[in-house]
């Protein structure tokens, strides 16, 4: 898993505090809504609340959980839900306790009855990059981490501090604090994982396969190898049939389309982050040829190498 992390980049900030008071509820936008807020592009936003103070209850659909200070909640699909401590009250839509943007300073919600409080504060993150689809599909709609108590918990409160404290700062000042949502994040999917939840499916289930596990981690060990089938299969032990079978339901496409992506990824990587001539590049990640690649290349990101590195990742 780390491998694949490790190189998925997120753009996305922290965006809003929540100061409420009990009795309160509220309800968040929907997907749609809040990408117009936020005045995002990407086709993938995931949503995170960090529970500073207190506790509520969040409601999705007819799935409902608690949370009490230090959790993380994580939305991969933003998907509109409710959340507070009153049962009997009417959830109030967020984008009438909300300023009007443009916002100069992070928004801060006050809401509620005057009772205990509950401090939230929430945060985005996008990425388009086509490897970040097989982890988010294999998640819940819903999910809650509570760091362990130790260094982790300390690191996400700190960051969570850093990242508030850096946001009314201009945008150009703020260095690493833009990244803190990311790296937050990334450490609770990892987080979530190794505590090896029942509902694991899809990409992150077949990291615990061992059939599919170690197909996995061969082909991220060696990219650019000229990987077959057969091949992959005894280095499984197992036929090519059930590796093939199996690969494409757990992952949700087979061992070498999944290669292929994995190939691109890297190449994306290395056009972002080094200044490798595309044809080296594509030679790195295992094209044997410079066309072949730049039309894989423009096929899965929908433009040529050279443009998608003068443009940015996601510009």
């Amino acid at each position: 898993m780390d491998d694949v992390l490790s190189r998925i980049r997120l753009a996305g900030a922290i965006f809003l505090r929540a100061e409420c008071t009990a009795p309160w509820a509220c309800e968040s936008p929907s997907a749609g809504e809040l990408r117009r807020l936020l005045k995002s592009q990407a086709k993938r936003l995931v949503l995170f609340h960090v529970v500073a103070e207190g506790s509520c209850w969040i409601r999705l659909g007819e799935e409902r959980v608690e949370a009490s200070a230090g959790d993380v909640l994580v939305f991969p699909y933003a998907d509109q839900h409710a959340m507070g401590v009153a049962e009997h009250v009417p959830p109030v839509h967020i984008s009438a306790l909300l300023p009007s943007p443009p916002w100069d300073e992070l928004p801060v919600i006050r809401h509620g009855g005057g009772g205990d409080r509950t401090s939230v504060v929430c945060g985005y993150l996008c990425c388009d990059a086509p490897l970040f689809e097989p982890v988010v599909n294999a998640l819940p709609p819903v999910f809650i981490v509570r760091p362990p108590s130790g260094p982790i918990a300390d690191w996400v409160n700190a960051s969570i501090q850093y990242a508030l404290d850096r946001s009314t700062t201009p945008t150009a000042q703020r260095g690493m604090a833009v990244r803190l949502p990311e790296l937050l994040l990334l450490e609770i999917l990892r987080l979530y994982v190794q505590s090896g939840p029942p509902q694991l499916s899809g990409w992150l289930a077949a990291l615990h396969d061992p059939i599919v596990g170690s197909a996995l981690a061969a082909l991220h060990g060696e990219p650019a190898r000229a990987w077959t089938l057969d091949e992959l299969a005894r280095r499984c032990a197992c036929s090519r049939s059930t590796l093939n079978e199996r690969f494409s339901r757990l992952v949700g496409r087979p061992p070498m389309r999944y290669l292929a992506e994995w190939r691109l990824q890297l190449a994306a990587e290395l056009l972002q982050e080094t200044t490798l001539a595309v044809a080296a590049i594509a030679y790195r990640v295992g094209y044997e040829s410079e066309a072949a690649f730049n039309r894989a290349f423009k096929r899965t990101m929908g433009r040529p190498p050279a443009q998608w590195r003068a443009n940015g990742r996601y510009g």
